[in-house]
Protein backbone atom coordinates (compact mmCIF):
# COMPACT_ATOMS: atom_id res chain seq x y z
CA UNK A 1 0.00 0.00 0.00
CA UNK A 2 1.64 3.21 -1.13
CA UNK A 3 0.92 6.67 0.28
CA UNK A 4 4.24 8.32 -0.37
CA UNK A 5 3.01 11.77 0.62
CA UNK A 6 1.46 10.42 3.84
CA UNK A 7 -1.91 11.81 2.74
CA UNK A 8 -4.98 9.72 2.03
CA UNK A 9 -7.54 10.59 -0.61
CA UNK A 10 -9.30 13.97 -0.49
CA UNK A 11 -6.49 15.45 1.59
CA UNK A 12 -7.21 13.48 4.79
CA UNK A 13 -4.00 12.85 6.79
CA UNK A 14 -2.80 9.26 6.51
CA UNK A 15 -2.28 7.35 9.75
CA UNK A 16 -0.96 3.96 10.78
CA UNK A 17 -2.47 2.32 13.85
CA UNK A 18 0.58 0.36 14.94
CA UNK A 19 -1.32 -1.78 17.46
CA UNK A 20 -4.96 -2.74 16.96
CA UNK A 21 -6.71 -6.00 17.87
CA UNK A 22 -9.39 -5.75 15.19
CA UNK A 23 -9.74 -9.54 15.35
CA UNK A 24 -10.99 -9.40 18.97
CA UNK A 25 -14.44 -10.77 19.75
CA UNK A 26 -15.56 -7.29 20.85
CA UNK A 27 -15.74 -6.41 17.14
CA UNK A 28 -17.66 -9.49 15.99
CA UNK A 29 -20.94 -7.58 15.61
CA UNK A 30 -19.61 -4.57 13.69
CA UNK A 31 -16.06 -5.23 12.47
CA UNK A 32 -16.85 -4.09 8.91
CA UNK A 33 -18.36 -0.86 10.22
CA UNK A 34 -15.38 -0.06 12.45
CA UNK A 35 -12.89 -0.83 9.69
CA UNK A 36 -14.78 1.50 7.33
CA UNK A 37 -14.95 4.20 10.01
CA UNK A 38 -11.21 3.99 10.57
CA UNK A 39 -10.51 4.18 6.85
CA UNK A 40 -12.73 7.26 6.55
CA UNK A 41 -10.73 8.85 9.39
CA UNK A 42 -7.49 8.35 7.46
CA UNK A 43 -6.30 5.20 9.22
CA UNK A 44 -5.02 3.49 6.11
CA UNK A 45 -2.99 0.76 7.80
CA UNK A 46 -3.69 -1.21 10.97
CA UNK A 47 -1.13 -3.58 12.48
CA UNK A 48 -3.02 -6.50 14.04
CA UNK A 49 -0.93 -8.51 16.55
CA UNK A 50 -1.69 -12.05 17.63
CA UNK A 51 -1.76 -12.99 21.32
CA UNK A 52 -1.65 -16.80 21.20
CA UNK A 53 -1.35 -19.68 18.76
CA UNK A 54 -5.14 -19.94 18.59
CA UNK A 55 -5.41 -16.28 17.59
CA UNK A 56 -3.27 -16.79 14.49
CA UNK A 57 -6.42 -17.81 12.62
CA UNK A 58 -8.50 -14.78 13.65
CA UNK A 59 -5.68 -12.35 12.89
CA UNK A 60 -5.11 -14.01 9.53
CA UNK A 61 -8.83 -13.78 8.72
CA UNK A 62 -8.95 -10.06 9.54
CA UNK A 63 -5.82 -9.34 7.53
CA UNK A 64 -7.20 -11.29 4.58
CA UNK A 65 -10.59 -9.57 4.64
CA UNK A 66 -9.32 -6.01 5.11
CA UNK A 67 -6.58 -4.78 2.75
CA UNK A 68 -5.34 -2.18 5.25
CA UNK A 69 -4.67 -4.75 7.99
CA UNK A 70 -1.23 -6.31 8.33
CA UNK A 71 -0.40 -9.13 10.76
CA UNK A 72 2.11 -9.58 13.55
CA UNK A 73 2.50 -13.07 15.03
CA UNK A 74 3.37 -13.63 18.67
CA UNK A 75 2.57 -15.11 22.08
CA UNK A 76 1.42 -12.49 24.61
CA UNK A 77 2.83 -12.65 28.17
CA UNK A 78 -0.61 -12.40 29.79
CA UNK A 79 -1.61 -15.71 28.20
CA UNK A 80 1.22 -17.88 29.45
CA UNK A 81 -1.42 -20.22 30.89
CA UNK A 82 -2.28 -21.36 27.36
CA UNK A 83 1.16 -21.17 25.74
CA UNK A 84 3.22 -24.33 25.37
CA UNK A 85 6.88 -24.64 24.31
CA UNK A 86 5.80 -26.34 21.08
CA UNK A 87 3.84 -23.19 20.18
CA UNK A 88 7.17 -21.55 19.42
CA UNK A 89 7.60 -23.96 16.51
CA UNK A 90 4.06 -23.10 15.43
CA UNK A 91 5.05 -19.42 15.53
CA UNK A 92 7.96 -20.08 13.19
CA UNK A 93 5.69 -22.03 10.88
CA UNK A 94 3.18 -19.18 10.85
CA UNK A 95 5.91 -16.70 9.93
CA UNK A 96 6.95 -19.01 7.10
CA UNK A 97 3.34 -19.25 5.91
CA UNK A 98 2.57 -15.53 5.98
CA UNK A 99 5.41 -13.17 6.70
CA UNK A 100 4.31 -10.55 9.25
CA UNK A 101 5.48 -6.99 9.71
CA UNK A 102 6.66 -7.87 13.23
CA UNK A 103 6.82 -10.52 15.93
CA UNK A 104 4.24 -9.57 18.54
CA UNK A 105 2.62 -9.12 20.81
CA UNK A 106 5.39 -10.34 23.08
CA UNK A 107 7.01 -9.15 26.29
CA UNK A 108 6.68 -9.14 30.07
CA UNK A 109 3.93 -8.10 32.48
CA UNK A 110 4.79 -7.39 36.11
CA UNK A 111 1.51 -5.60 36.80
CA UNK A 112 -0.54 -8.80 36.98
CA UNK A 113 0.87 -10.49 40.06
CA UNK A 114 -0.11 -14.11 39.39
CA UNK A 115 1.76 -14.42 36.08
CA UNK A 116 4.84 -16.59 36.60
CA UNK A 117 7.85 -14.47 35.70
CA UNK A 118 10.15 -17.35 34.77
CA UNK A 119 7.63 -18.63 32.22
CA UNK A 120 7.06 -15.14 30.85
CA UNK A 121 10.78 -14.60 30.45
CA UNK A 122 11.22 -17.94 28.68
CA UNK A 123 8.65 -17.10 26.01
CA UNK A 124 9.91 -13.52 25.70
CA UNK A 125 13.52 -14.57 25.17
CA UNK A 126 12.65 -17.34 22.73
CA UNK A 127 10.51 -14.98 20.67
CA UNK A 128 13.28 -12.39 20.57
CA UNK A 129 15.46 -15.11 19.09
CA UNK A 130 12.79 -15.83 16.49
CA UNK A 131 12.56 -12.15 15.59
CA UNK A 132 16.34 -12.01 15.30
CA UNK A 133 16.43 -15.09 13.09
CA UNK A 134 13.79 -13.66 10.73
CA UNK A 135 15.15 -10.09 10.90
CA UNK A 136 11.81 -8.76 12.09
CA UNK A 137 11.00 -5.95 14.56
CA UNK A 138 9.01 -6.75 17.70
CA UNK A 139 5.88 -5.34 19.33
CA UNK A 140 6.57 -5.23 23.06
CA UNK A 141 4.08 -5.43 25.91
CA UNK A 142 5.81 -4.22 29.06
CA UNK A 143 3.66 -3.18 32.00
CA UNK A 144 5.95 -2.31 34.93
CA UNK A 145 8.74 -4.17 33.13
CA UNK A 146 10.74 -1.71 31.03
CA UNK A 147 14.07 -2.46 32.68
CA UNK A 148 13.52 -6.20 32.35
CA UNK A 149 12.59 -5.81 28.68
CA UNK A 150 15.69 -3.72 28.03
CA UNK A 151 17.96 -6.21 29.77
CA UNK A 152 17.08 -8.92 27.26
CA UNK A 153 17.08 -6.54 24.28
CA UNK A 154 20.69 -5.65 25.03
CA UNK A 155 21.54 -9.34 25.04
CA UNK A 156 19.46 -10.45 22.04
CA UNK A 157 19.65 -7.77 19.38
CA UNK A 158 16.62 -7.50 17.12
CA UNK A 159 15.71 -5.14 14.29
CA UNK A 160 14.10 -2.61 16.58
CA UNK A 161 10.40 -2.51 17.30
CA UNK A 162 7.81 -0.65 19.34
CA UNK A 163 7.53 -0.30 23.09
CA UNK A 164 3.75 -0.55 22.99
CA UNK A 165 1.74 1.66 25.37
CA UNK A 166 4.97 3.17 26.66
CA UNK A 167 4.73 4.52 30.20
CA UNK A 168 8.23 4.71 31.55
CA UNK A 169 10.80 7.33 32.42
CA UNK A 170 12.61 9.61 29.98
CA UNK A 171 15.75 7.61 30.71
CA UNK A 172 14.04 4.33 29.79
CA UNK A 173 12.64 5.97 26.66
CA UNK A 174 16.17 6.95 25.70
CA UNK A 175 17.42 3.40 26.15
CA UNK A 176 14.68 2.00 23.89
CA UNK A 177 15.48 4.63 21.28
CA UNK A 178 19.19 3.73 21.37
CA UNK A 179 18.20 0.14 20.54
CA UNK A 180 16.23 1.23 17.48
CA UNK A 181 12.79 1.27 19.07
CA UNK A 182 9.84 3.59 18.63
CA UNK A 183 7.50 4.41 21.50
CA UNK A 184 3.78 3.73 21.11
CA UNK A 185 1.31 6.36 22.32
CA UNK A 186 -2.47 5.97 22.30
CA UNK A 187 -5.56 6.72 24.30
CA UNK A 188 -3.89 6.71 27.73
CA UNK A 189 -2.14 10.06 27.29
CA UNK A 190 -5.41 11.82 26.35
CA UNK A 191 -6.60 11.67 29.97
CA UNK A 192 -5.89 15.00 31.72
CA UNK A 193 -4.53 13.35 34.86
CA UNK A 194 -2.02 11.19 32.95
CA UNK A 195 0.70 13.68 33.79
CA UNK A 196 3.76 11.51 33.10
CA UNK A 197 2.43 10.28 29.78
CA UNK A 198 1.46 13.76 28.68
CA UNK A 199 4.92 15.10 29.51
CA UNK A 200 6.51 12.28 27.53
CA UNK A 201 4.18 12.75 24.56
CA UNK A 202 4.97 16.47 24.52
CA UNK A 203 8.73 16.24 24.98
CA UNK A 204 10.12 13.07 23.39
CA UNK A 205 11.58 13.43 19.89
CA UNK A 206 8.76 13.18 17.36
CA UNK A 207 10.86 10.83 15.25
CA UNK A 208 10.67 8.30 18.10
CA UNK A 209 6.86 8.26 18.40
CA UNK A 210 4.26 6.09 16.69
CA UNK A 211 0.50 6.11 17.19
CA UNK A 212 -1.69 3.22 18.30
CA UNK A 213 -5.11 2.49 19.73
CA UNK A 214 -4.74 -1.01 21.22
CA UNK A 215 -8.41 -1.39 20.28
CA UNK A 216 -10.65 -2.52 21.90
CA UNK A 217 -8.58 -1.59 24.98
CA UNK A 218 -7.02 1.63 26.38
CA UNK A 219 -9.86 3.97 25.38
CA UNK A 220 -9.19 7.71 25.10
CA UNK A 221 -10.87 10.15 27.45
CA UNK A 222 -13.79 10.91 25.10
CA UNK A 223 -14.68 7.20 24.93
CA UNK A 224 -14.48 6.83 28.70
CA UNK A 225 -15.01 3.25 29.82
CA UNK A 226 -16.37 2.21 26.44
CA UNK A 227 -14.82 0.14 23.70
CA UNK A 228 -11.90 1.69 21.87
CA UNK A 229 -11.73 1.46 18.07
CA UNK A 230 -9.14 2.24 15.37
CA UNK A 231 -11.21 5.18 14.11
CA UNK A 232 -10.28 7.04 17.29
CA UNK A 233 -6.69 7.40 16.07
CA UNK A 234 -7.47 10.72 14.33
CA UNK A 235 -8.51 12.41 17.58
CA UNK A 236 -5.59 10.80 19.40
CA UNK A 237 -3.29 12.37 16.81
CA UNK A 238 -5.03 15.72 17.24
CA UNK A 239 -4.45 15.54 20.99
CA UNK A 240 -0.77 14.82 20.41
CA UNK A 241 -0.53 17.79 18.04
CA UNK A 242 -2.11 20.06 20.64
CA UNK A 243 0.26 18.89 23.37
CA UNK A 244 3.28 19.48 21.16
CA UNK A 245 2.05 22.80 19.73
CA UNK A 246 2.21 21.64 16.11
CA UNK A 247 -0.38 21.05 13.41
CA UNK A 248 -2.06 17.73 12.72
CA UNK A 249 -0.26 17.21 9.40
CA UNK A 250 3.09 17.40 11.17
CA UNK A 251 2.07 14.61 13.54
CA UNK A 252 0.53 12.54 10.75
CA UNK A 253 3.55 12.77 8.49
CA UNK A 254 6.09 12.11 11.22
CA UNK A 255 4.36 9.19 12.95
CA UNK A 256 3.44 7.56 9.64
CA UNK A 257 6.99 7.91 8.38
CA UNK A 258 8.30 6.43 11.63
CA UNK A 259 6.01 3.40 11.33
CA UNK A 260 6.76 2.86 7.65
CA UNK A 261 10.48 2.98 8.29
CA UNK A 262 10.23 0.55 11.20
CA UNK A 263 8.05 -2.02 9.41
CA UNK A 264 9.70 -1.63 6.01
CA UNK A 265 6.49 -0.44 4.36
CA UNK A 266 6.63 1.45 1.09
Amino acid sequence: MSETNETASFGTPFFIDTHCHLDASEFDSDRDVEYARATAAGVGIQIVPAISRDSFATVNAACTRYPGCLPAWGLHPMYIGVHRPEHLADLRAQIDTRRPVAVGEIGLDLFVRDLDYTTQEFFYVEQLKIARDYELPVLLHGRKANDELLKQLRRIRVRGGIAHAFNGSPQQAGEFIKLGFKLGFGGAFTWPRANNLRRLAASLPLDSIVLETDSPDIPPVWVGRGRNAPGELLRIAQTLAELRGVDLDTVARATTHNARELFGLT
